[in-house]
């Protein structure tokens, strides 16, 4: 953290702090009758609408690490990520609600760049910040945010609505984000070694006489972007209602693919077959897992934190689907007793495993 400019948190207070941080909100819901400012946020919805709500908590040290994810970016990517529920639902964003605990070692200034990347990302997707609550953390920085949505009753997509015959479709590529978690990683190693060797030899200070090497991340700027500032896919879910597409069923990838795919088809008591061939990859993805000789499919399957949206739709739908932008079909949806298969590119079969992310076994 940096230390010039900083103004200590306990000099506002929680009710300063919060005053501060949500004072320029403007909100631009004719569903938020009222934000930030009393007990309660008030909303108020028109009839024949149903209302979403999702929740994320995210932990320093599990979700993220502050040595290589700037506070604008955790903000941002910290919003995205549950106004990418509200769009795996084929709803539309309204509010959110956003609580922090920290610890001492962030300052006002650091809070800040936490809520320049959180509006940023909430303008972008129309969403307003009506409310939240801060407090003390001995354990790291801890946020906790809920995002509140609205759907047309017949429209919202369940998970459980998958049937035999369904294609299986995935927007945008996948696997790019864990490839940048694993680039950053790397470099993260490469730091806290030179760090090590610097107080070996006296230098602790790391003062004229010990240069640190600078990461390079020409060509690799993509993964970045994917890992550090994901975008919901409000593109796709408006496509989708252009093209009169209605998803049986529907998911964001945050956990990976495969164990996506694997919830739909335990909920919708179904199988499924999906093609290596058909699985959209990244040429940075592939040159990435390449060089670290890691098998670029069981990335995309199992890396996770792509936030695109896995969804299926009826065969019928094939020809719509297809002329979609930024859309790909990657296989179809079974009966039951014939499993989950991966069928790769030189013919043979696996079963595919929930491999993707799981914080309970961090």
């Amino acid at each position: 953290m940096q230390e010039q400019n900083r103004t200590e948190i306990s000099s506002l207070g929680e009710f300063g702090l919060i005053k501060h941080l949500t004072e320029n909100i403007k909100l631009r819901n004719p569903s938020t009758r009222y934000g930030v400012g009393d007990d309660c946020a008030v909303m108020e919805y028109p009839s024949g609408k149903q209302i979403l709500a999702t929740s994320d908590l995210l932990m320093e040290g599990i979700h993220f690490d502050l040595t290589y994810v700037p506070m604008k970016h955790l903000g941002y990517k910290a919003a995205m990520v549950n106004i990418s529920d509200i769009y795996a639902m084929n709803g539309m964003p309204r509010q959110m609600i956003v609580s922090i605990a920290l610890g001492k070692r962030f300052s006002v200034e650091d809070m800040d760049d936490f809520y320049e990347g959180l509006k940023l990302a909430c303008d972008s997707h129309e969403v307003d910040i009506v409310g939240g609550d801060t407090t003390s953390s001995l354990t790291g920085l801890a946020i906790s945010i809920t995002c509140i949505g609205e759907a047309d009753k017949e429209c919202i997509v369940y998970r459980n609505g998958a049937r035999e015959t369904d294609l299986i479709c995935v927007s945008g590529d996948l696997g790019a984000a864990y490839m940048g978690l694993q680039l950053l990683e790397r470099e993260k190693a490469v730091f806290n070694q030179q760090t090590a060797e610097a107080h070996k030899k006296g230098k602790g200070n790391l003062g004229t006489e010990f240069v640190m090497a600078q990461p390079d991340f020409s060509g690799k700027e993509y993964l970045l972007e994917r890992q550090l500032k994901p975008e919901a896919r409000r593109d796709i879910i408006l496509a989708l209602a252009t093209a009169d597409v209605q998803p049986t069923s529907m998911m964001d990838i945050s956990d990976g693919l495969s164990s996506e795919l694997l919830h739909i088809c335990t909920q919708s008591g179904t199988g499924c077959r999906i093609y290596e061939e058909h699985i959209p990859l990244d040429y940075q993805t592939a040159v990435m897992a390449e060089s670290l000789n890691m098998n670029v499919t069981t990335c995309a399957l199992n890396g996770g934190e792509d936030y695109e949206l896995l969804f299926t739709v009826p065969l019928s739908d094939h020809e719509k689907v297809s002329q979609m932008k930024d859309v790909k079909i990657i296989g179809h949806i079974t009966k039951a007793d014939l499993g989950c298969t991966l069928v790769c590119r030189d013919g043979n079969e696996f079963e595919l495993k929930a491999q993707g992310w799981n914080p309970l076994k961090v």
